[in-house]
């Protein structure tokens, strides 16, 4: 994203919509400034204030003209008076920073918006984490925070030498050069995002073990990490075999959201009313956030 210099009036409305903080009223050009390294991309700038198409000349003449009277003109606080953001043409590997941090934006790669991912809440119908499995959802960034690649990298790598199943469908697996490493292509490692999410799936005995390493992991990354764990239900629609692990590691997990298995593409795909039992098709699942 860019400001046209020639269109700012420095109002500054468009530094409190950034959820990075990544624009600036800069004191000697007196002009609203994207600090370009810090700027994920998300175009919340862009598409969140309104436009108006006010002459610039006219607007700083009057802003200047009541500031003599130590008066202020100050624009509706959601309106860019003279419509002075100009999208980029991005390019490889800056466009990267715009898939993974615009919402409305499909990833290439996996066909879903936001943050490439459906994680395991579509487990019904994806059948990603299966029964004795528990499925991670690892995500570093937030507003304000962001990520970049290496850092990503860096919980990767660890994750790798551990010897997990990463996720194929998932934007952050298809950017890596060797998913048996974690390394992700060299070029992108220096990119920022918002946030982004490393899957990862291995059998309930392990789940101690992954937690522990990304504990370690978080201490040595500036950024935030969240962690989203998804296990099967049993037939009543409970879960007791992950649960006290985490209790034990000190959460009061919150179940998130429970899948009753009607999403299941073998029950869409059904010609005939036929019944199924719980035990066939239609066993819960249930995602339990840590």
């Amino acid at each position: 994203m860019k400001i046209n210099p020639a269109k700012c009036v420095a109002c500054g409305n468009c530094t409190y919509v950034c959820p990075m903080g990544a624009i600036y009223i800069d004191p000697l050009l007196q002009r609203a400034t994207i600090n370009r390294d810090e700027c994920v991309e998300c175009y919340a700038c862009y598409n969140g204030l309104s436009k108006e198409v006010l002459p610039p000349s006219t607007v700083r003449f009057v802003r200047r003209t009541l500031a003599n009277f130590r008066v202020r003109f100050e624009p509706e606080p959601d309106v860019c008076p003279t419509t002075a953001f100009e999208p980029d043409q991005l390019e490889w590997p800056r466009v990267v920073r715009r898939a993974f941090s615009d919402p409305r934006v499909p990833h290439e790669s996996t066909g879903v918006s936001g943050r490439g991912t459906e994680e395991v809440k579509t487990n019904d119908v994806t059948d990603r984490v299966g029964i004795g499995e528990v499925g991670f959802t690892i995500e570093l960034g937030r507003p304000g925070i962001g990520a970049r690649f290496r850092d990503f990298q860096e919980m990767s790598r660890a994750l790798a030498k551990a010897g997990v199943s990463f996720e194929k469908n998932n934007p952050i697996s298809t950017l890596m050069t060797d998913v048996t490493t974690g390394d992700i292509r060299t070029d992108i490692l220096n990119e920022k995002v918002m946030s982004a999410i490393i899957e990862i799936k291995v059998p309930v005995a392990r789940t101690e073990e992954i937690m522990r390493i990304i504990w370690e992991v978080e201490k040595r990354i500036p950024t935030q990490v969240v962690i989203g764990v998804g296990v099967r239900c049993d037939a009543d629609g409970e879960e007791t075999m992950v649960l006290p692990i985490l209790e034990k590691l000190g959460y009061n997990p919150q179940r998130a959201k429970t899948n009753i298995g009607l999403g299941r593409k073998v029950i869409r795909d059904l010609t005939n009313a036929a019944p199924i039992s719980a035990d066939k098709g239609a066993q819960p699942k249930e995602m339990v956030t840590a």
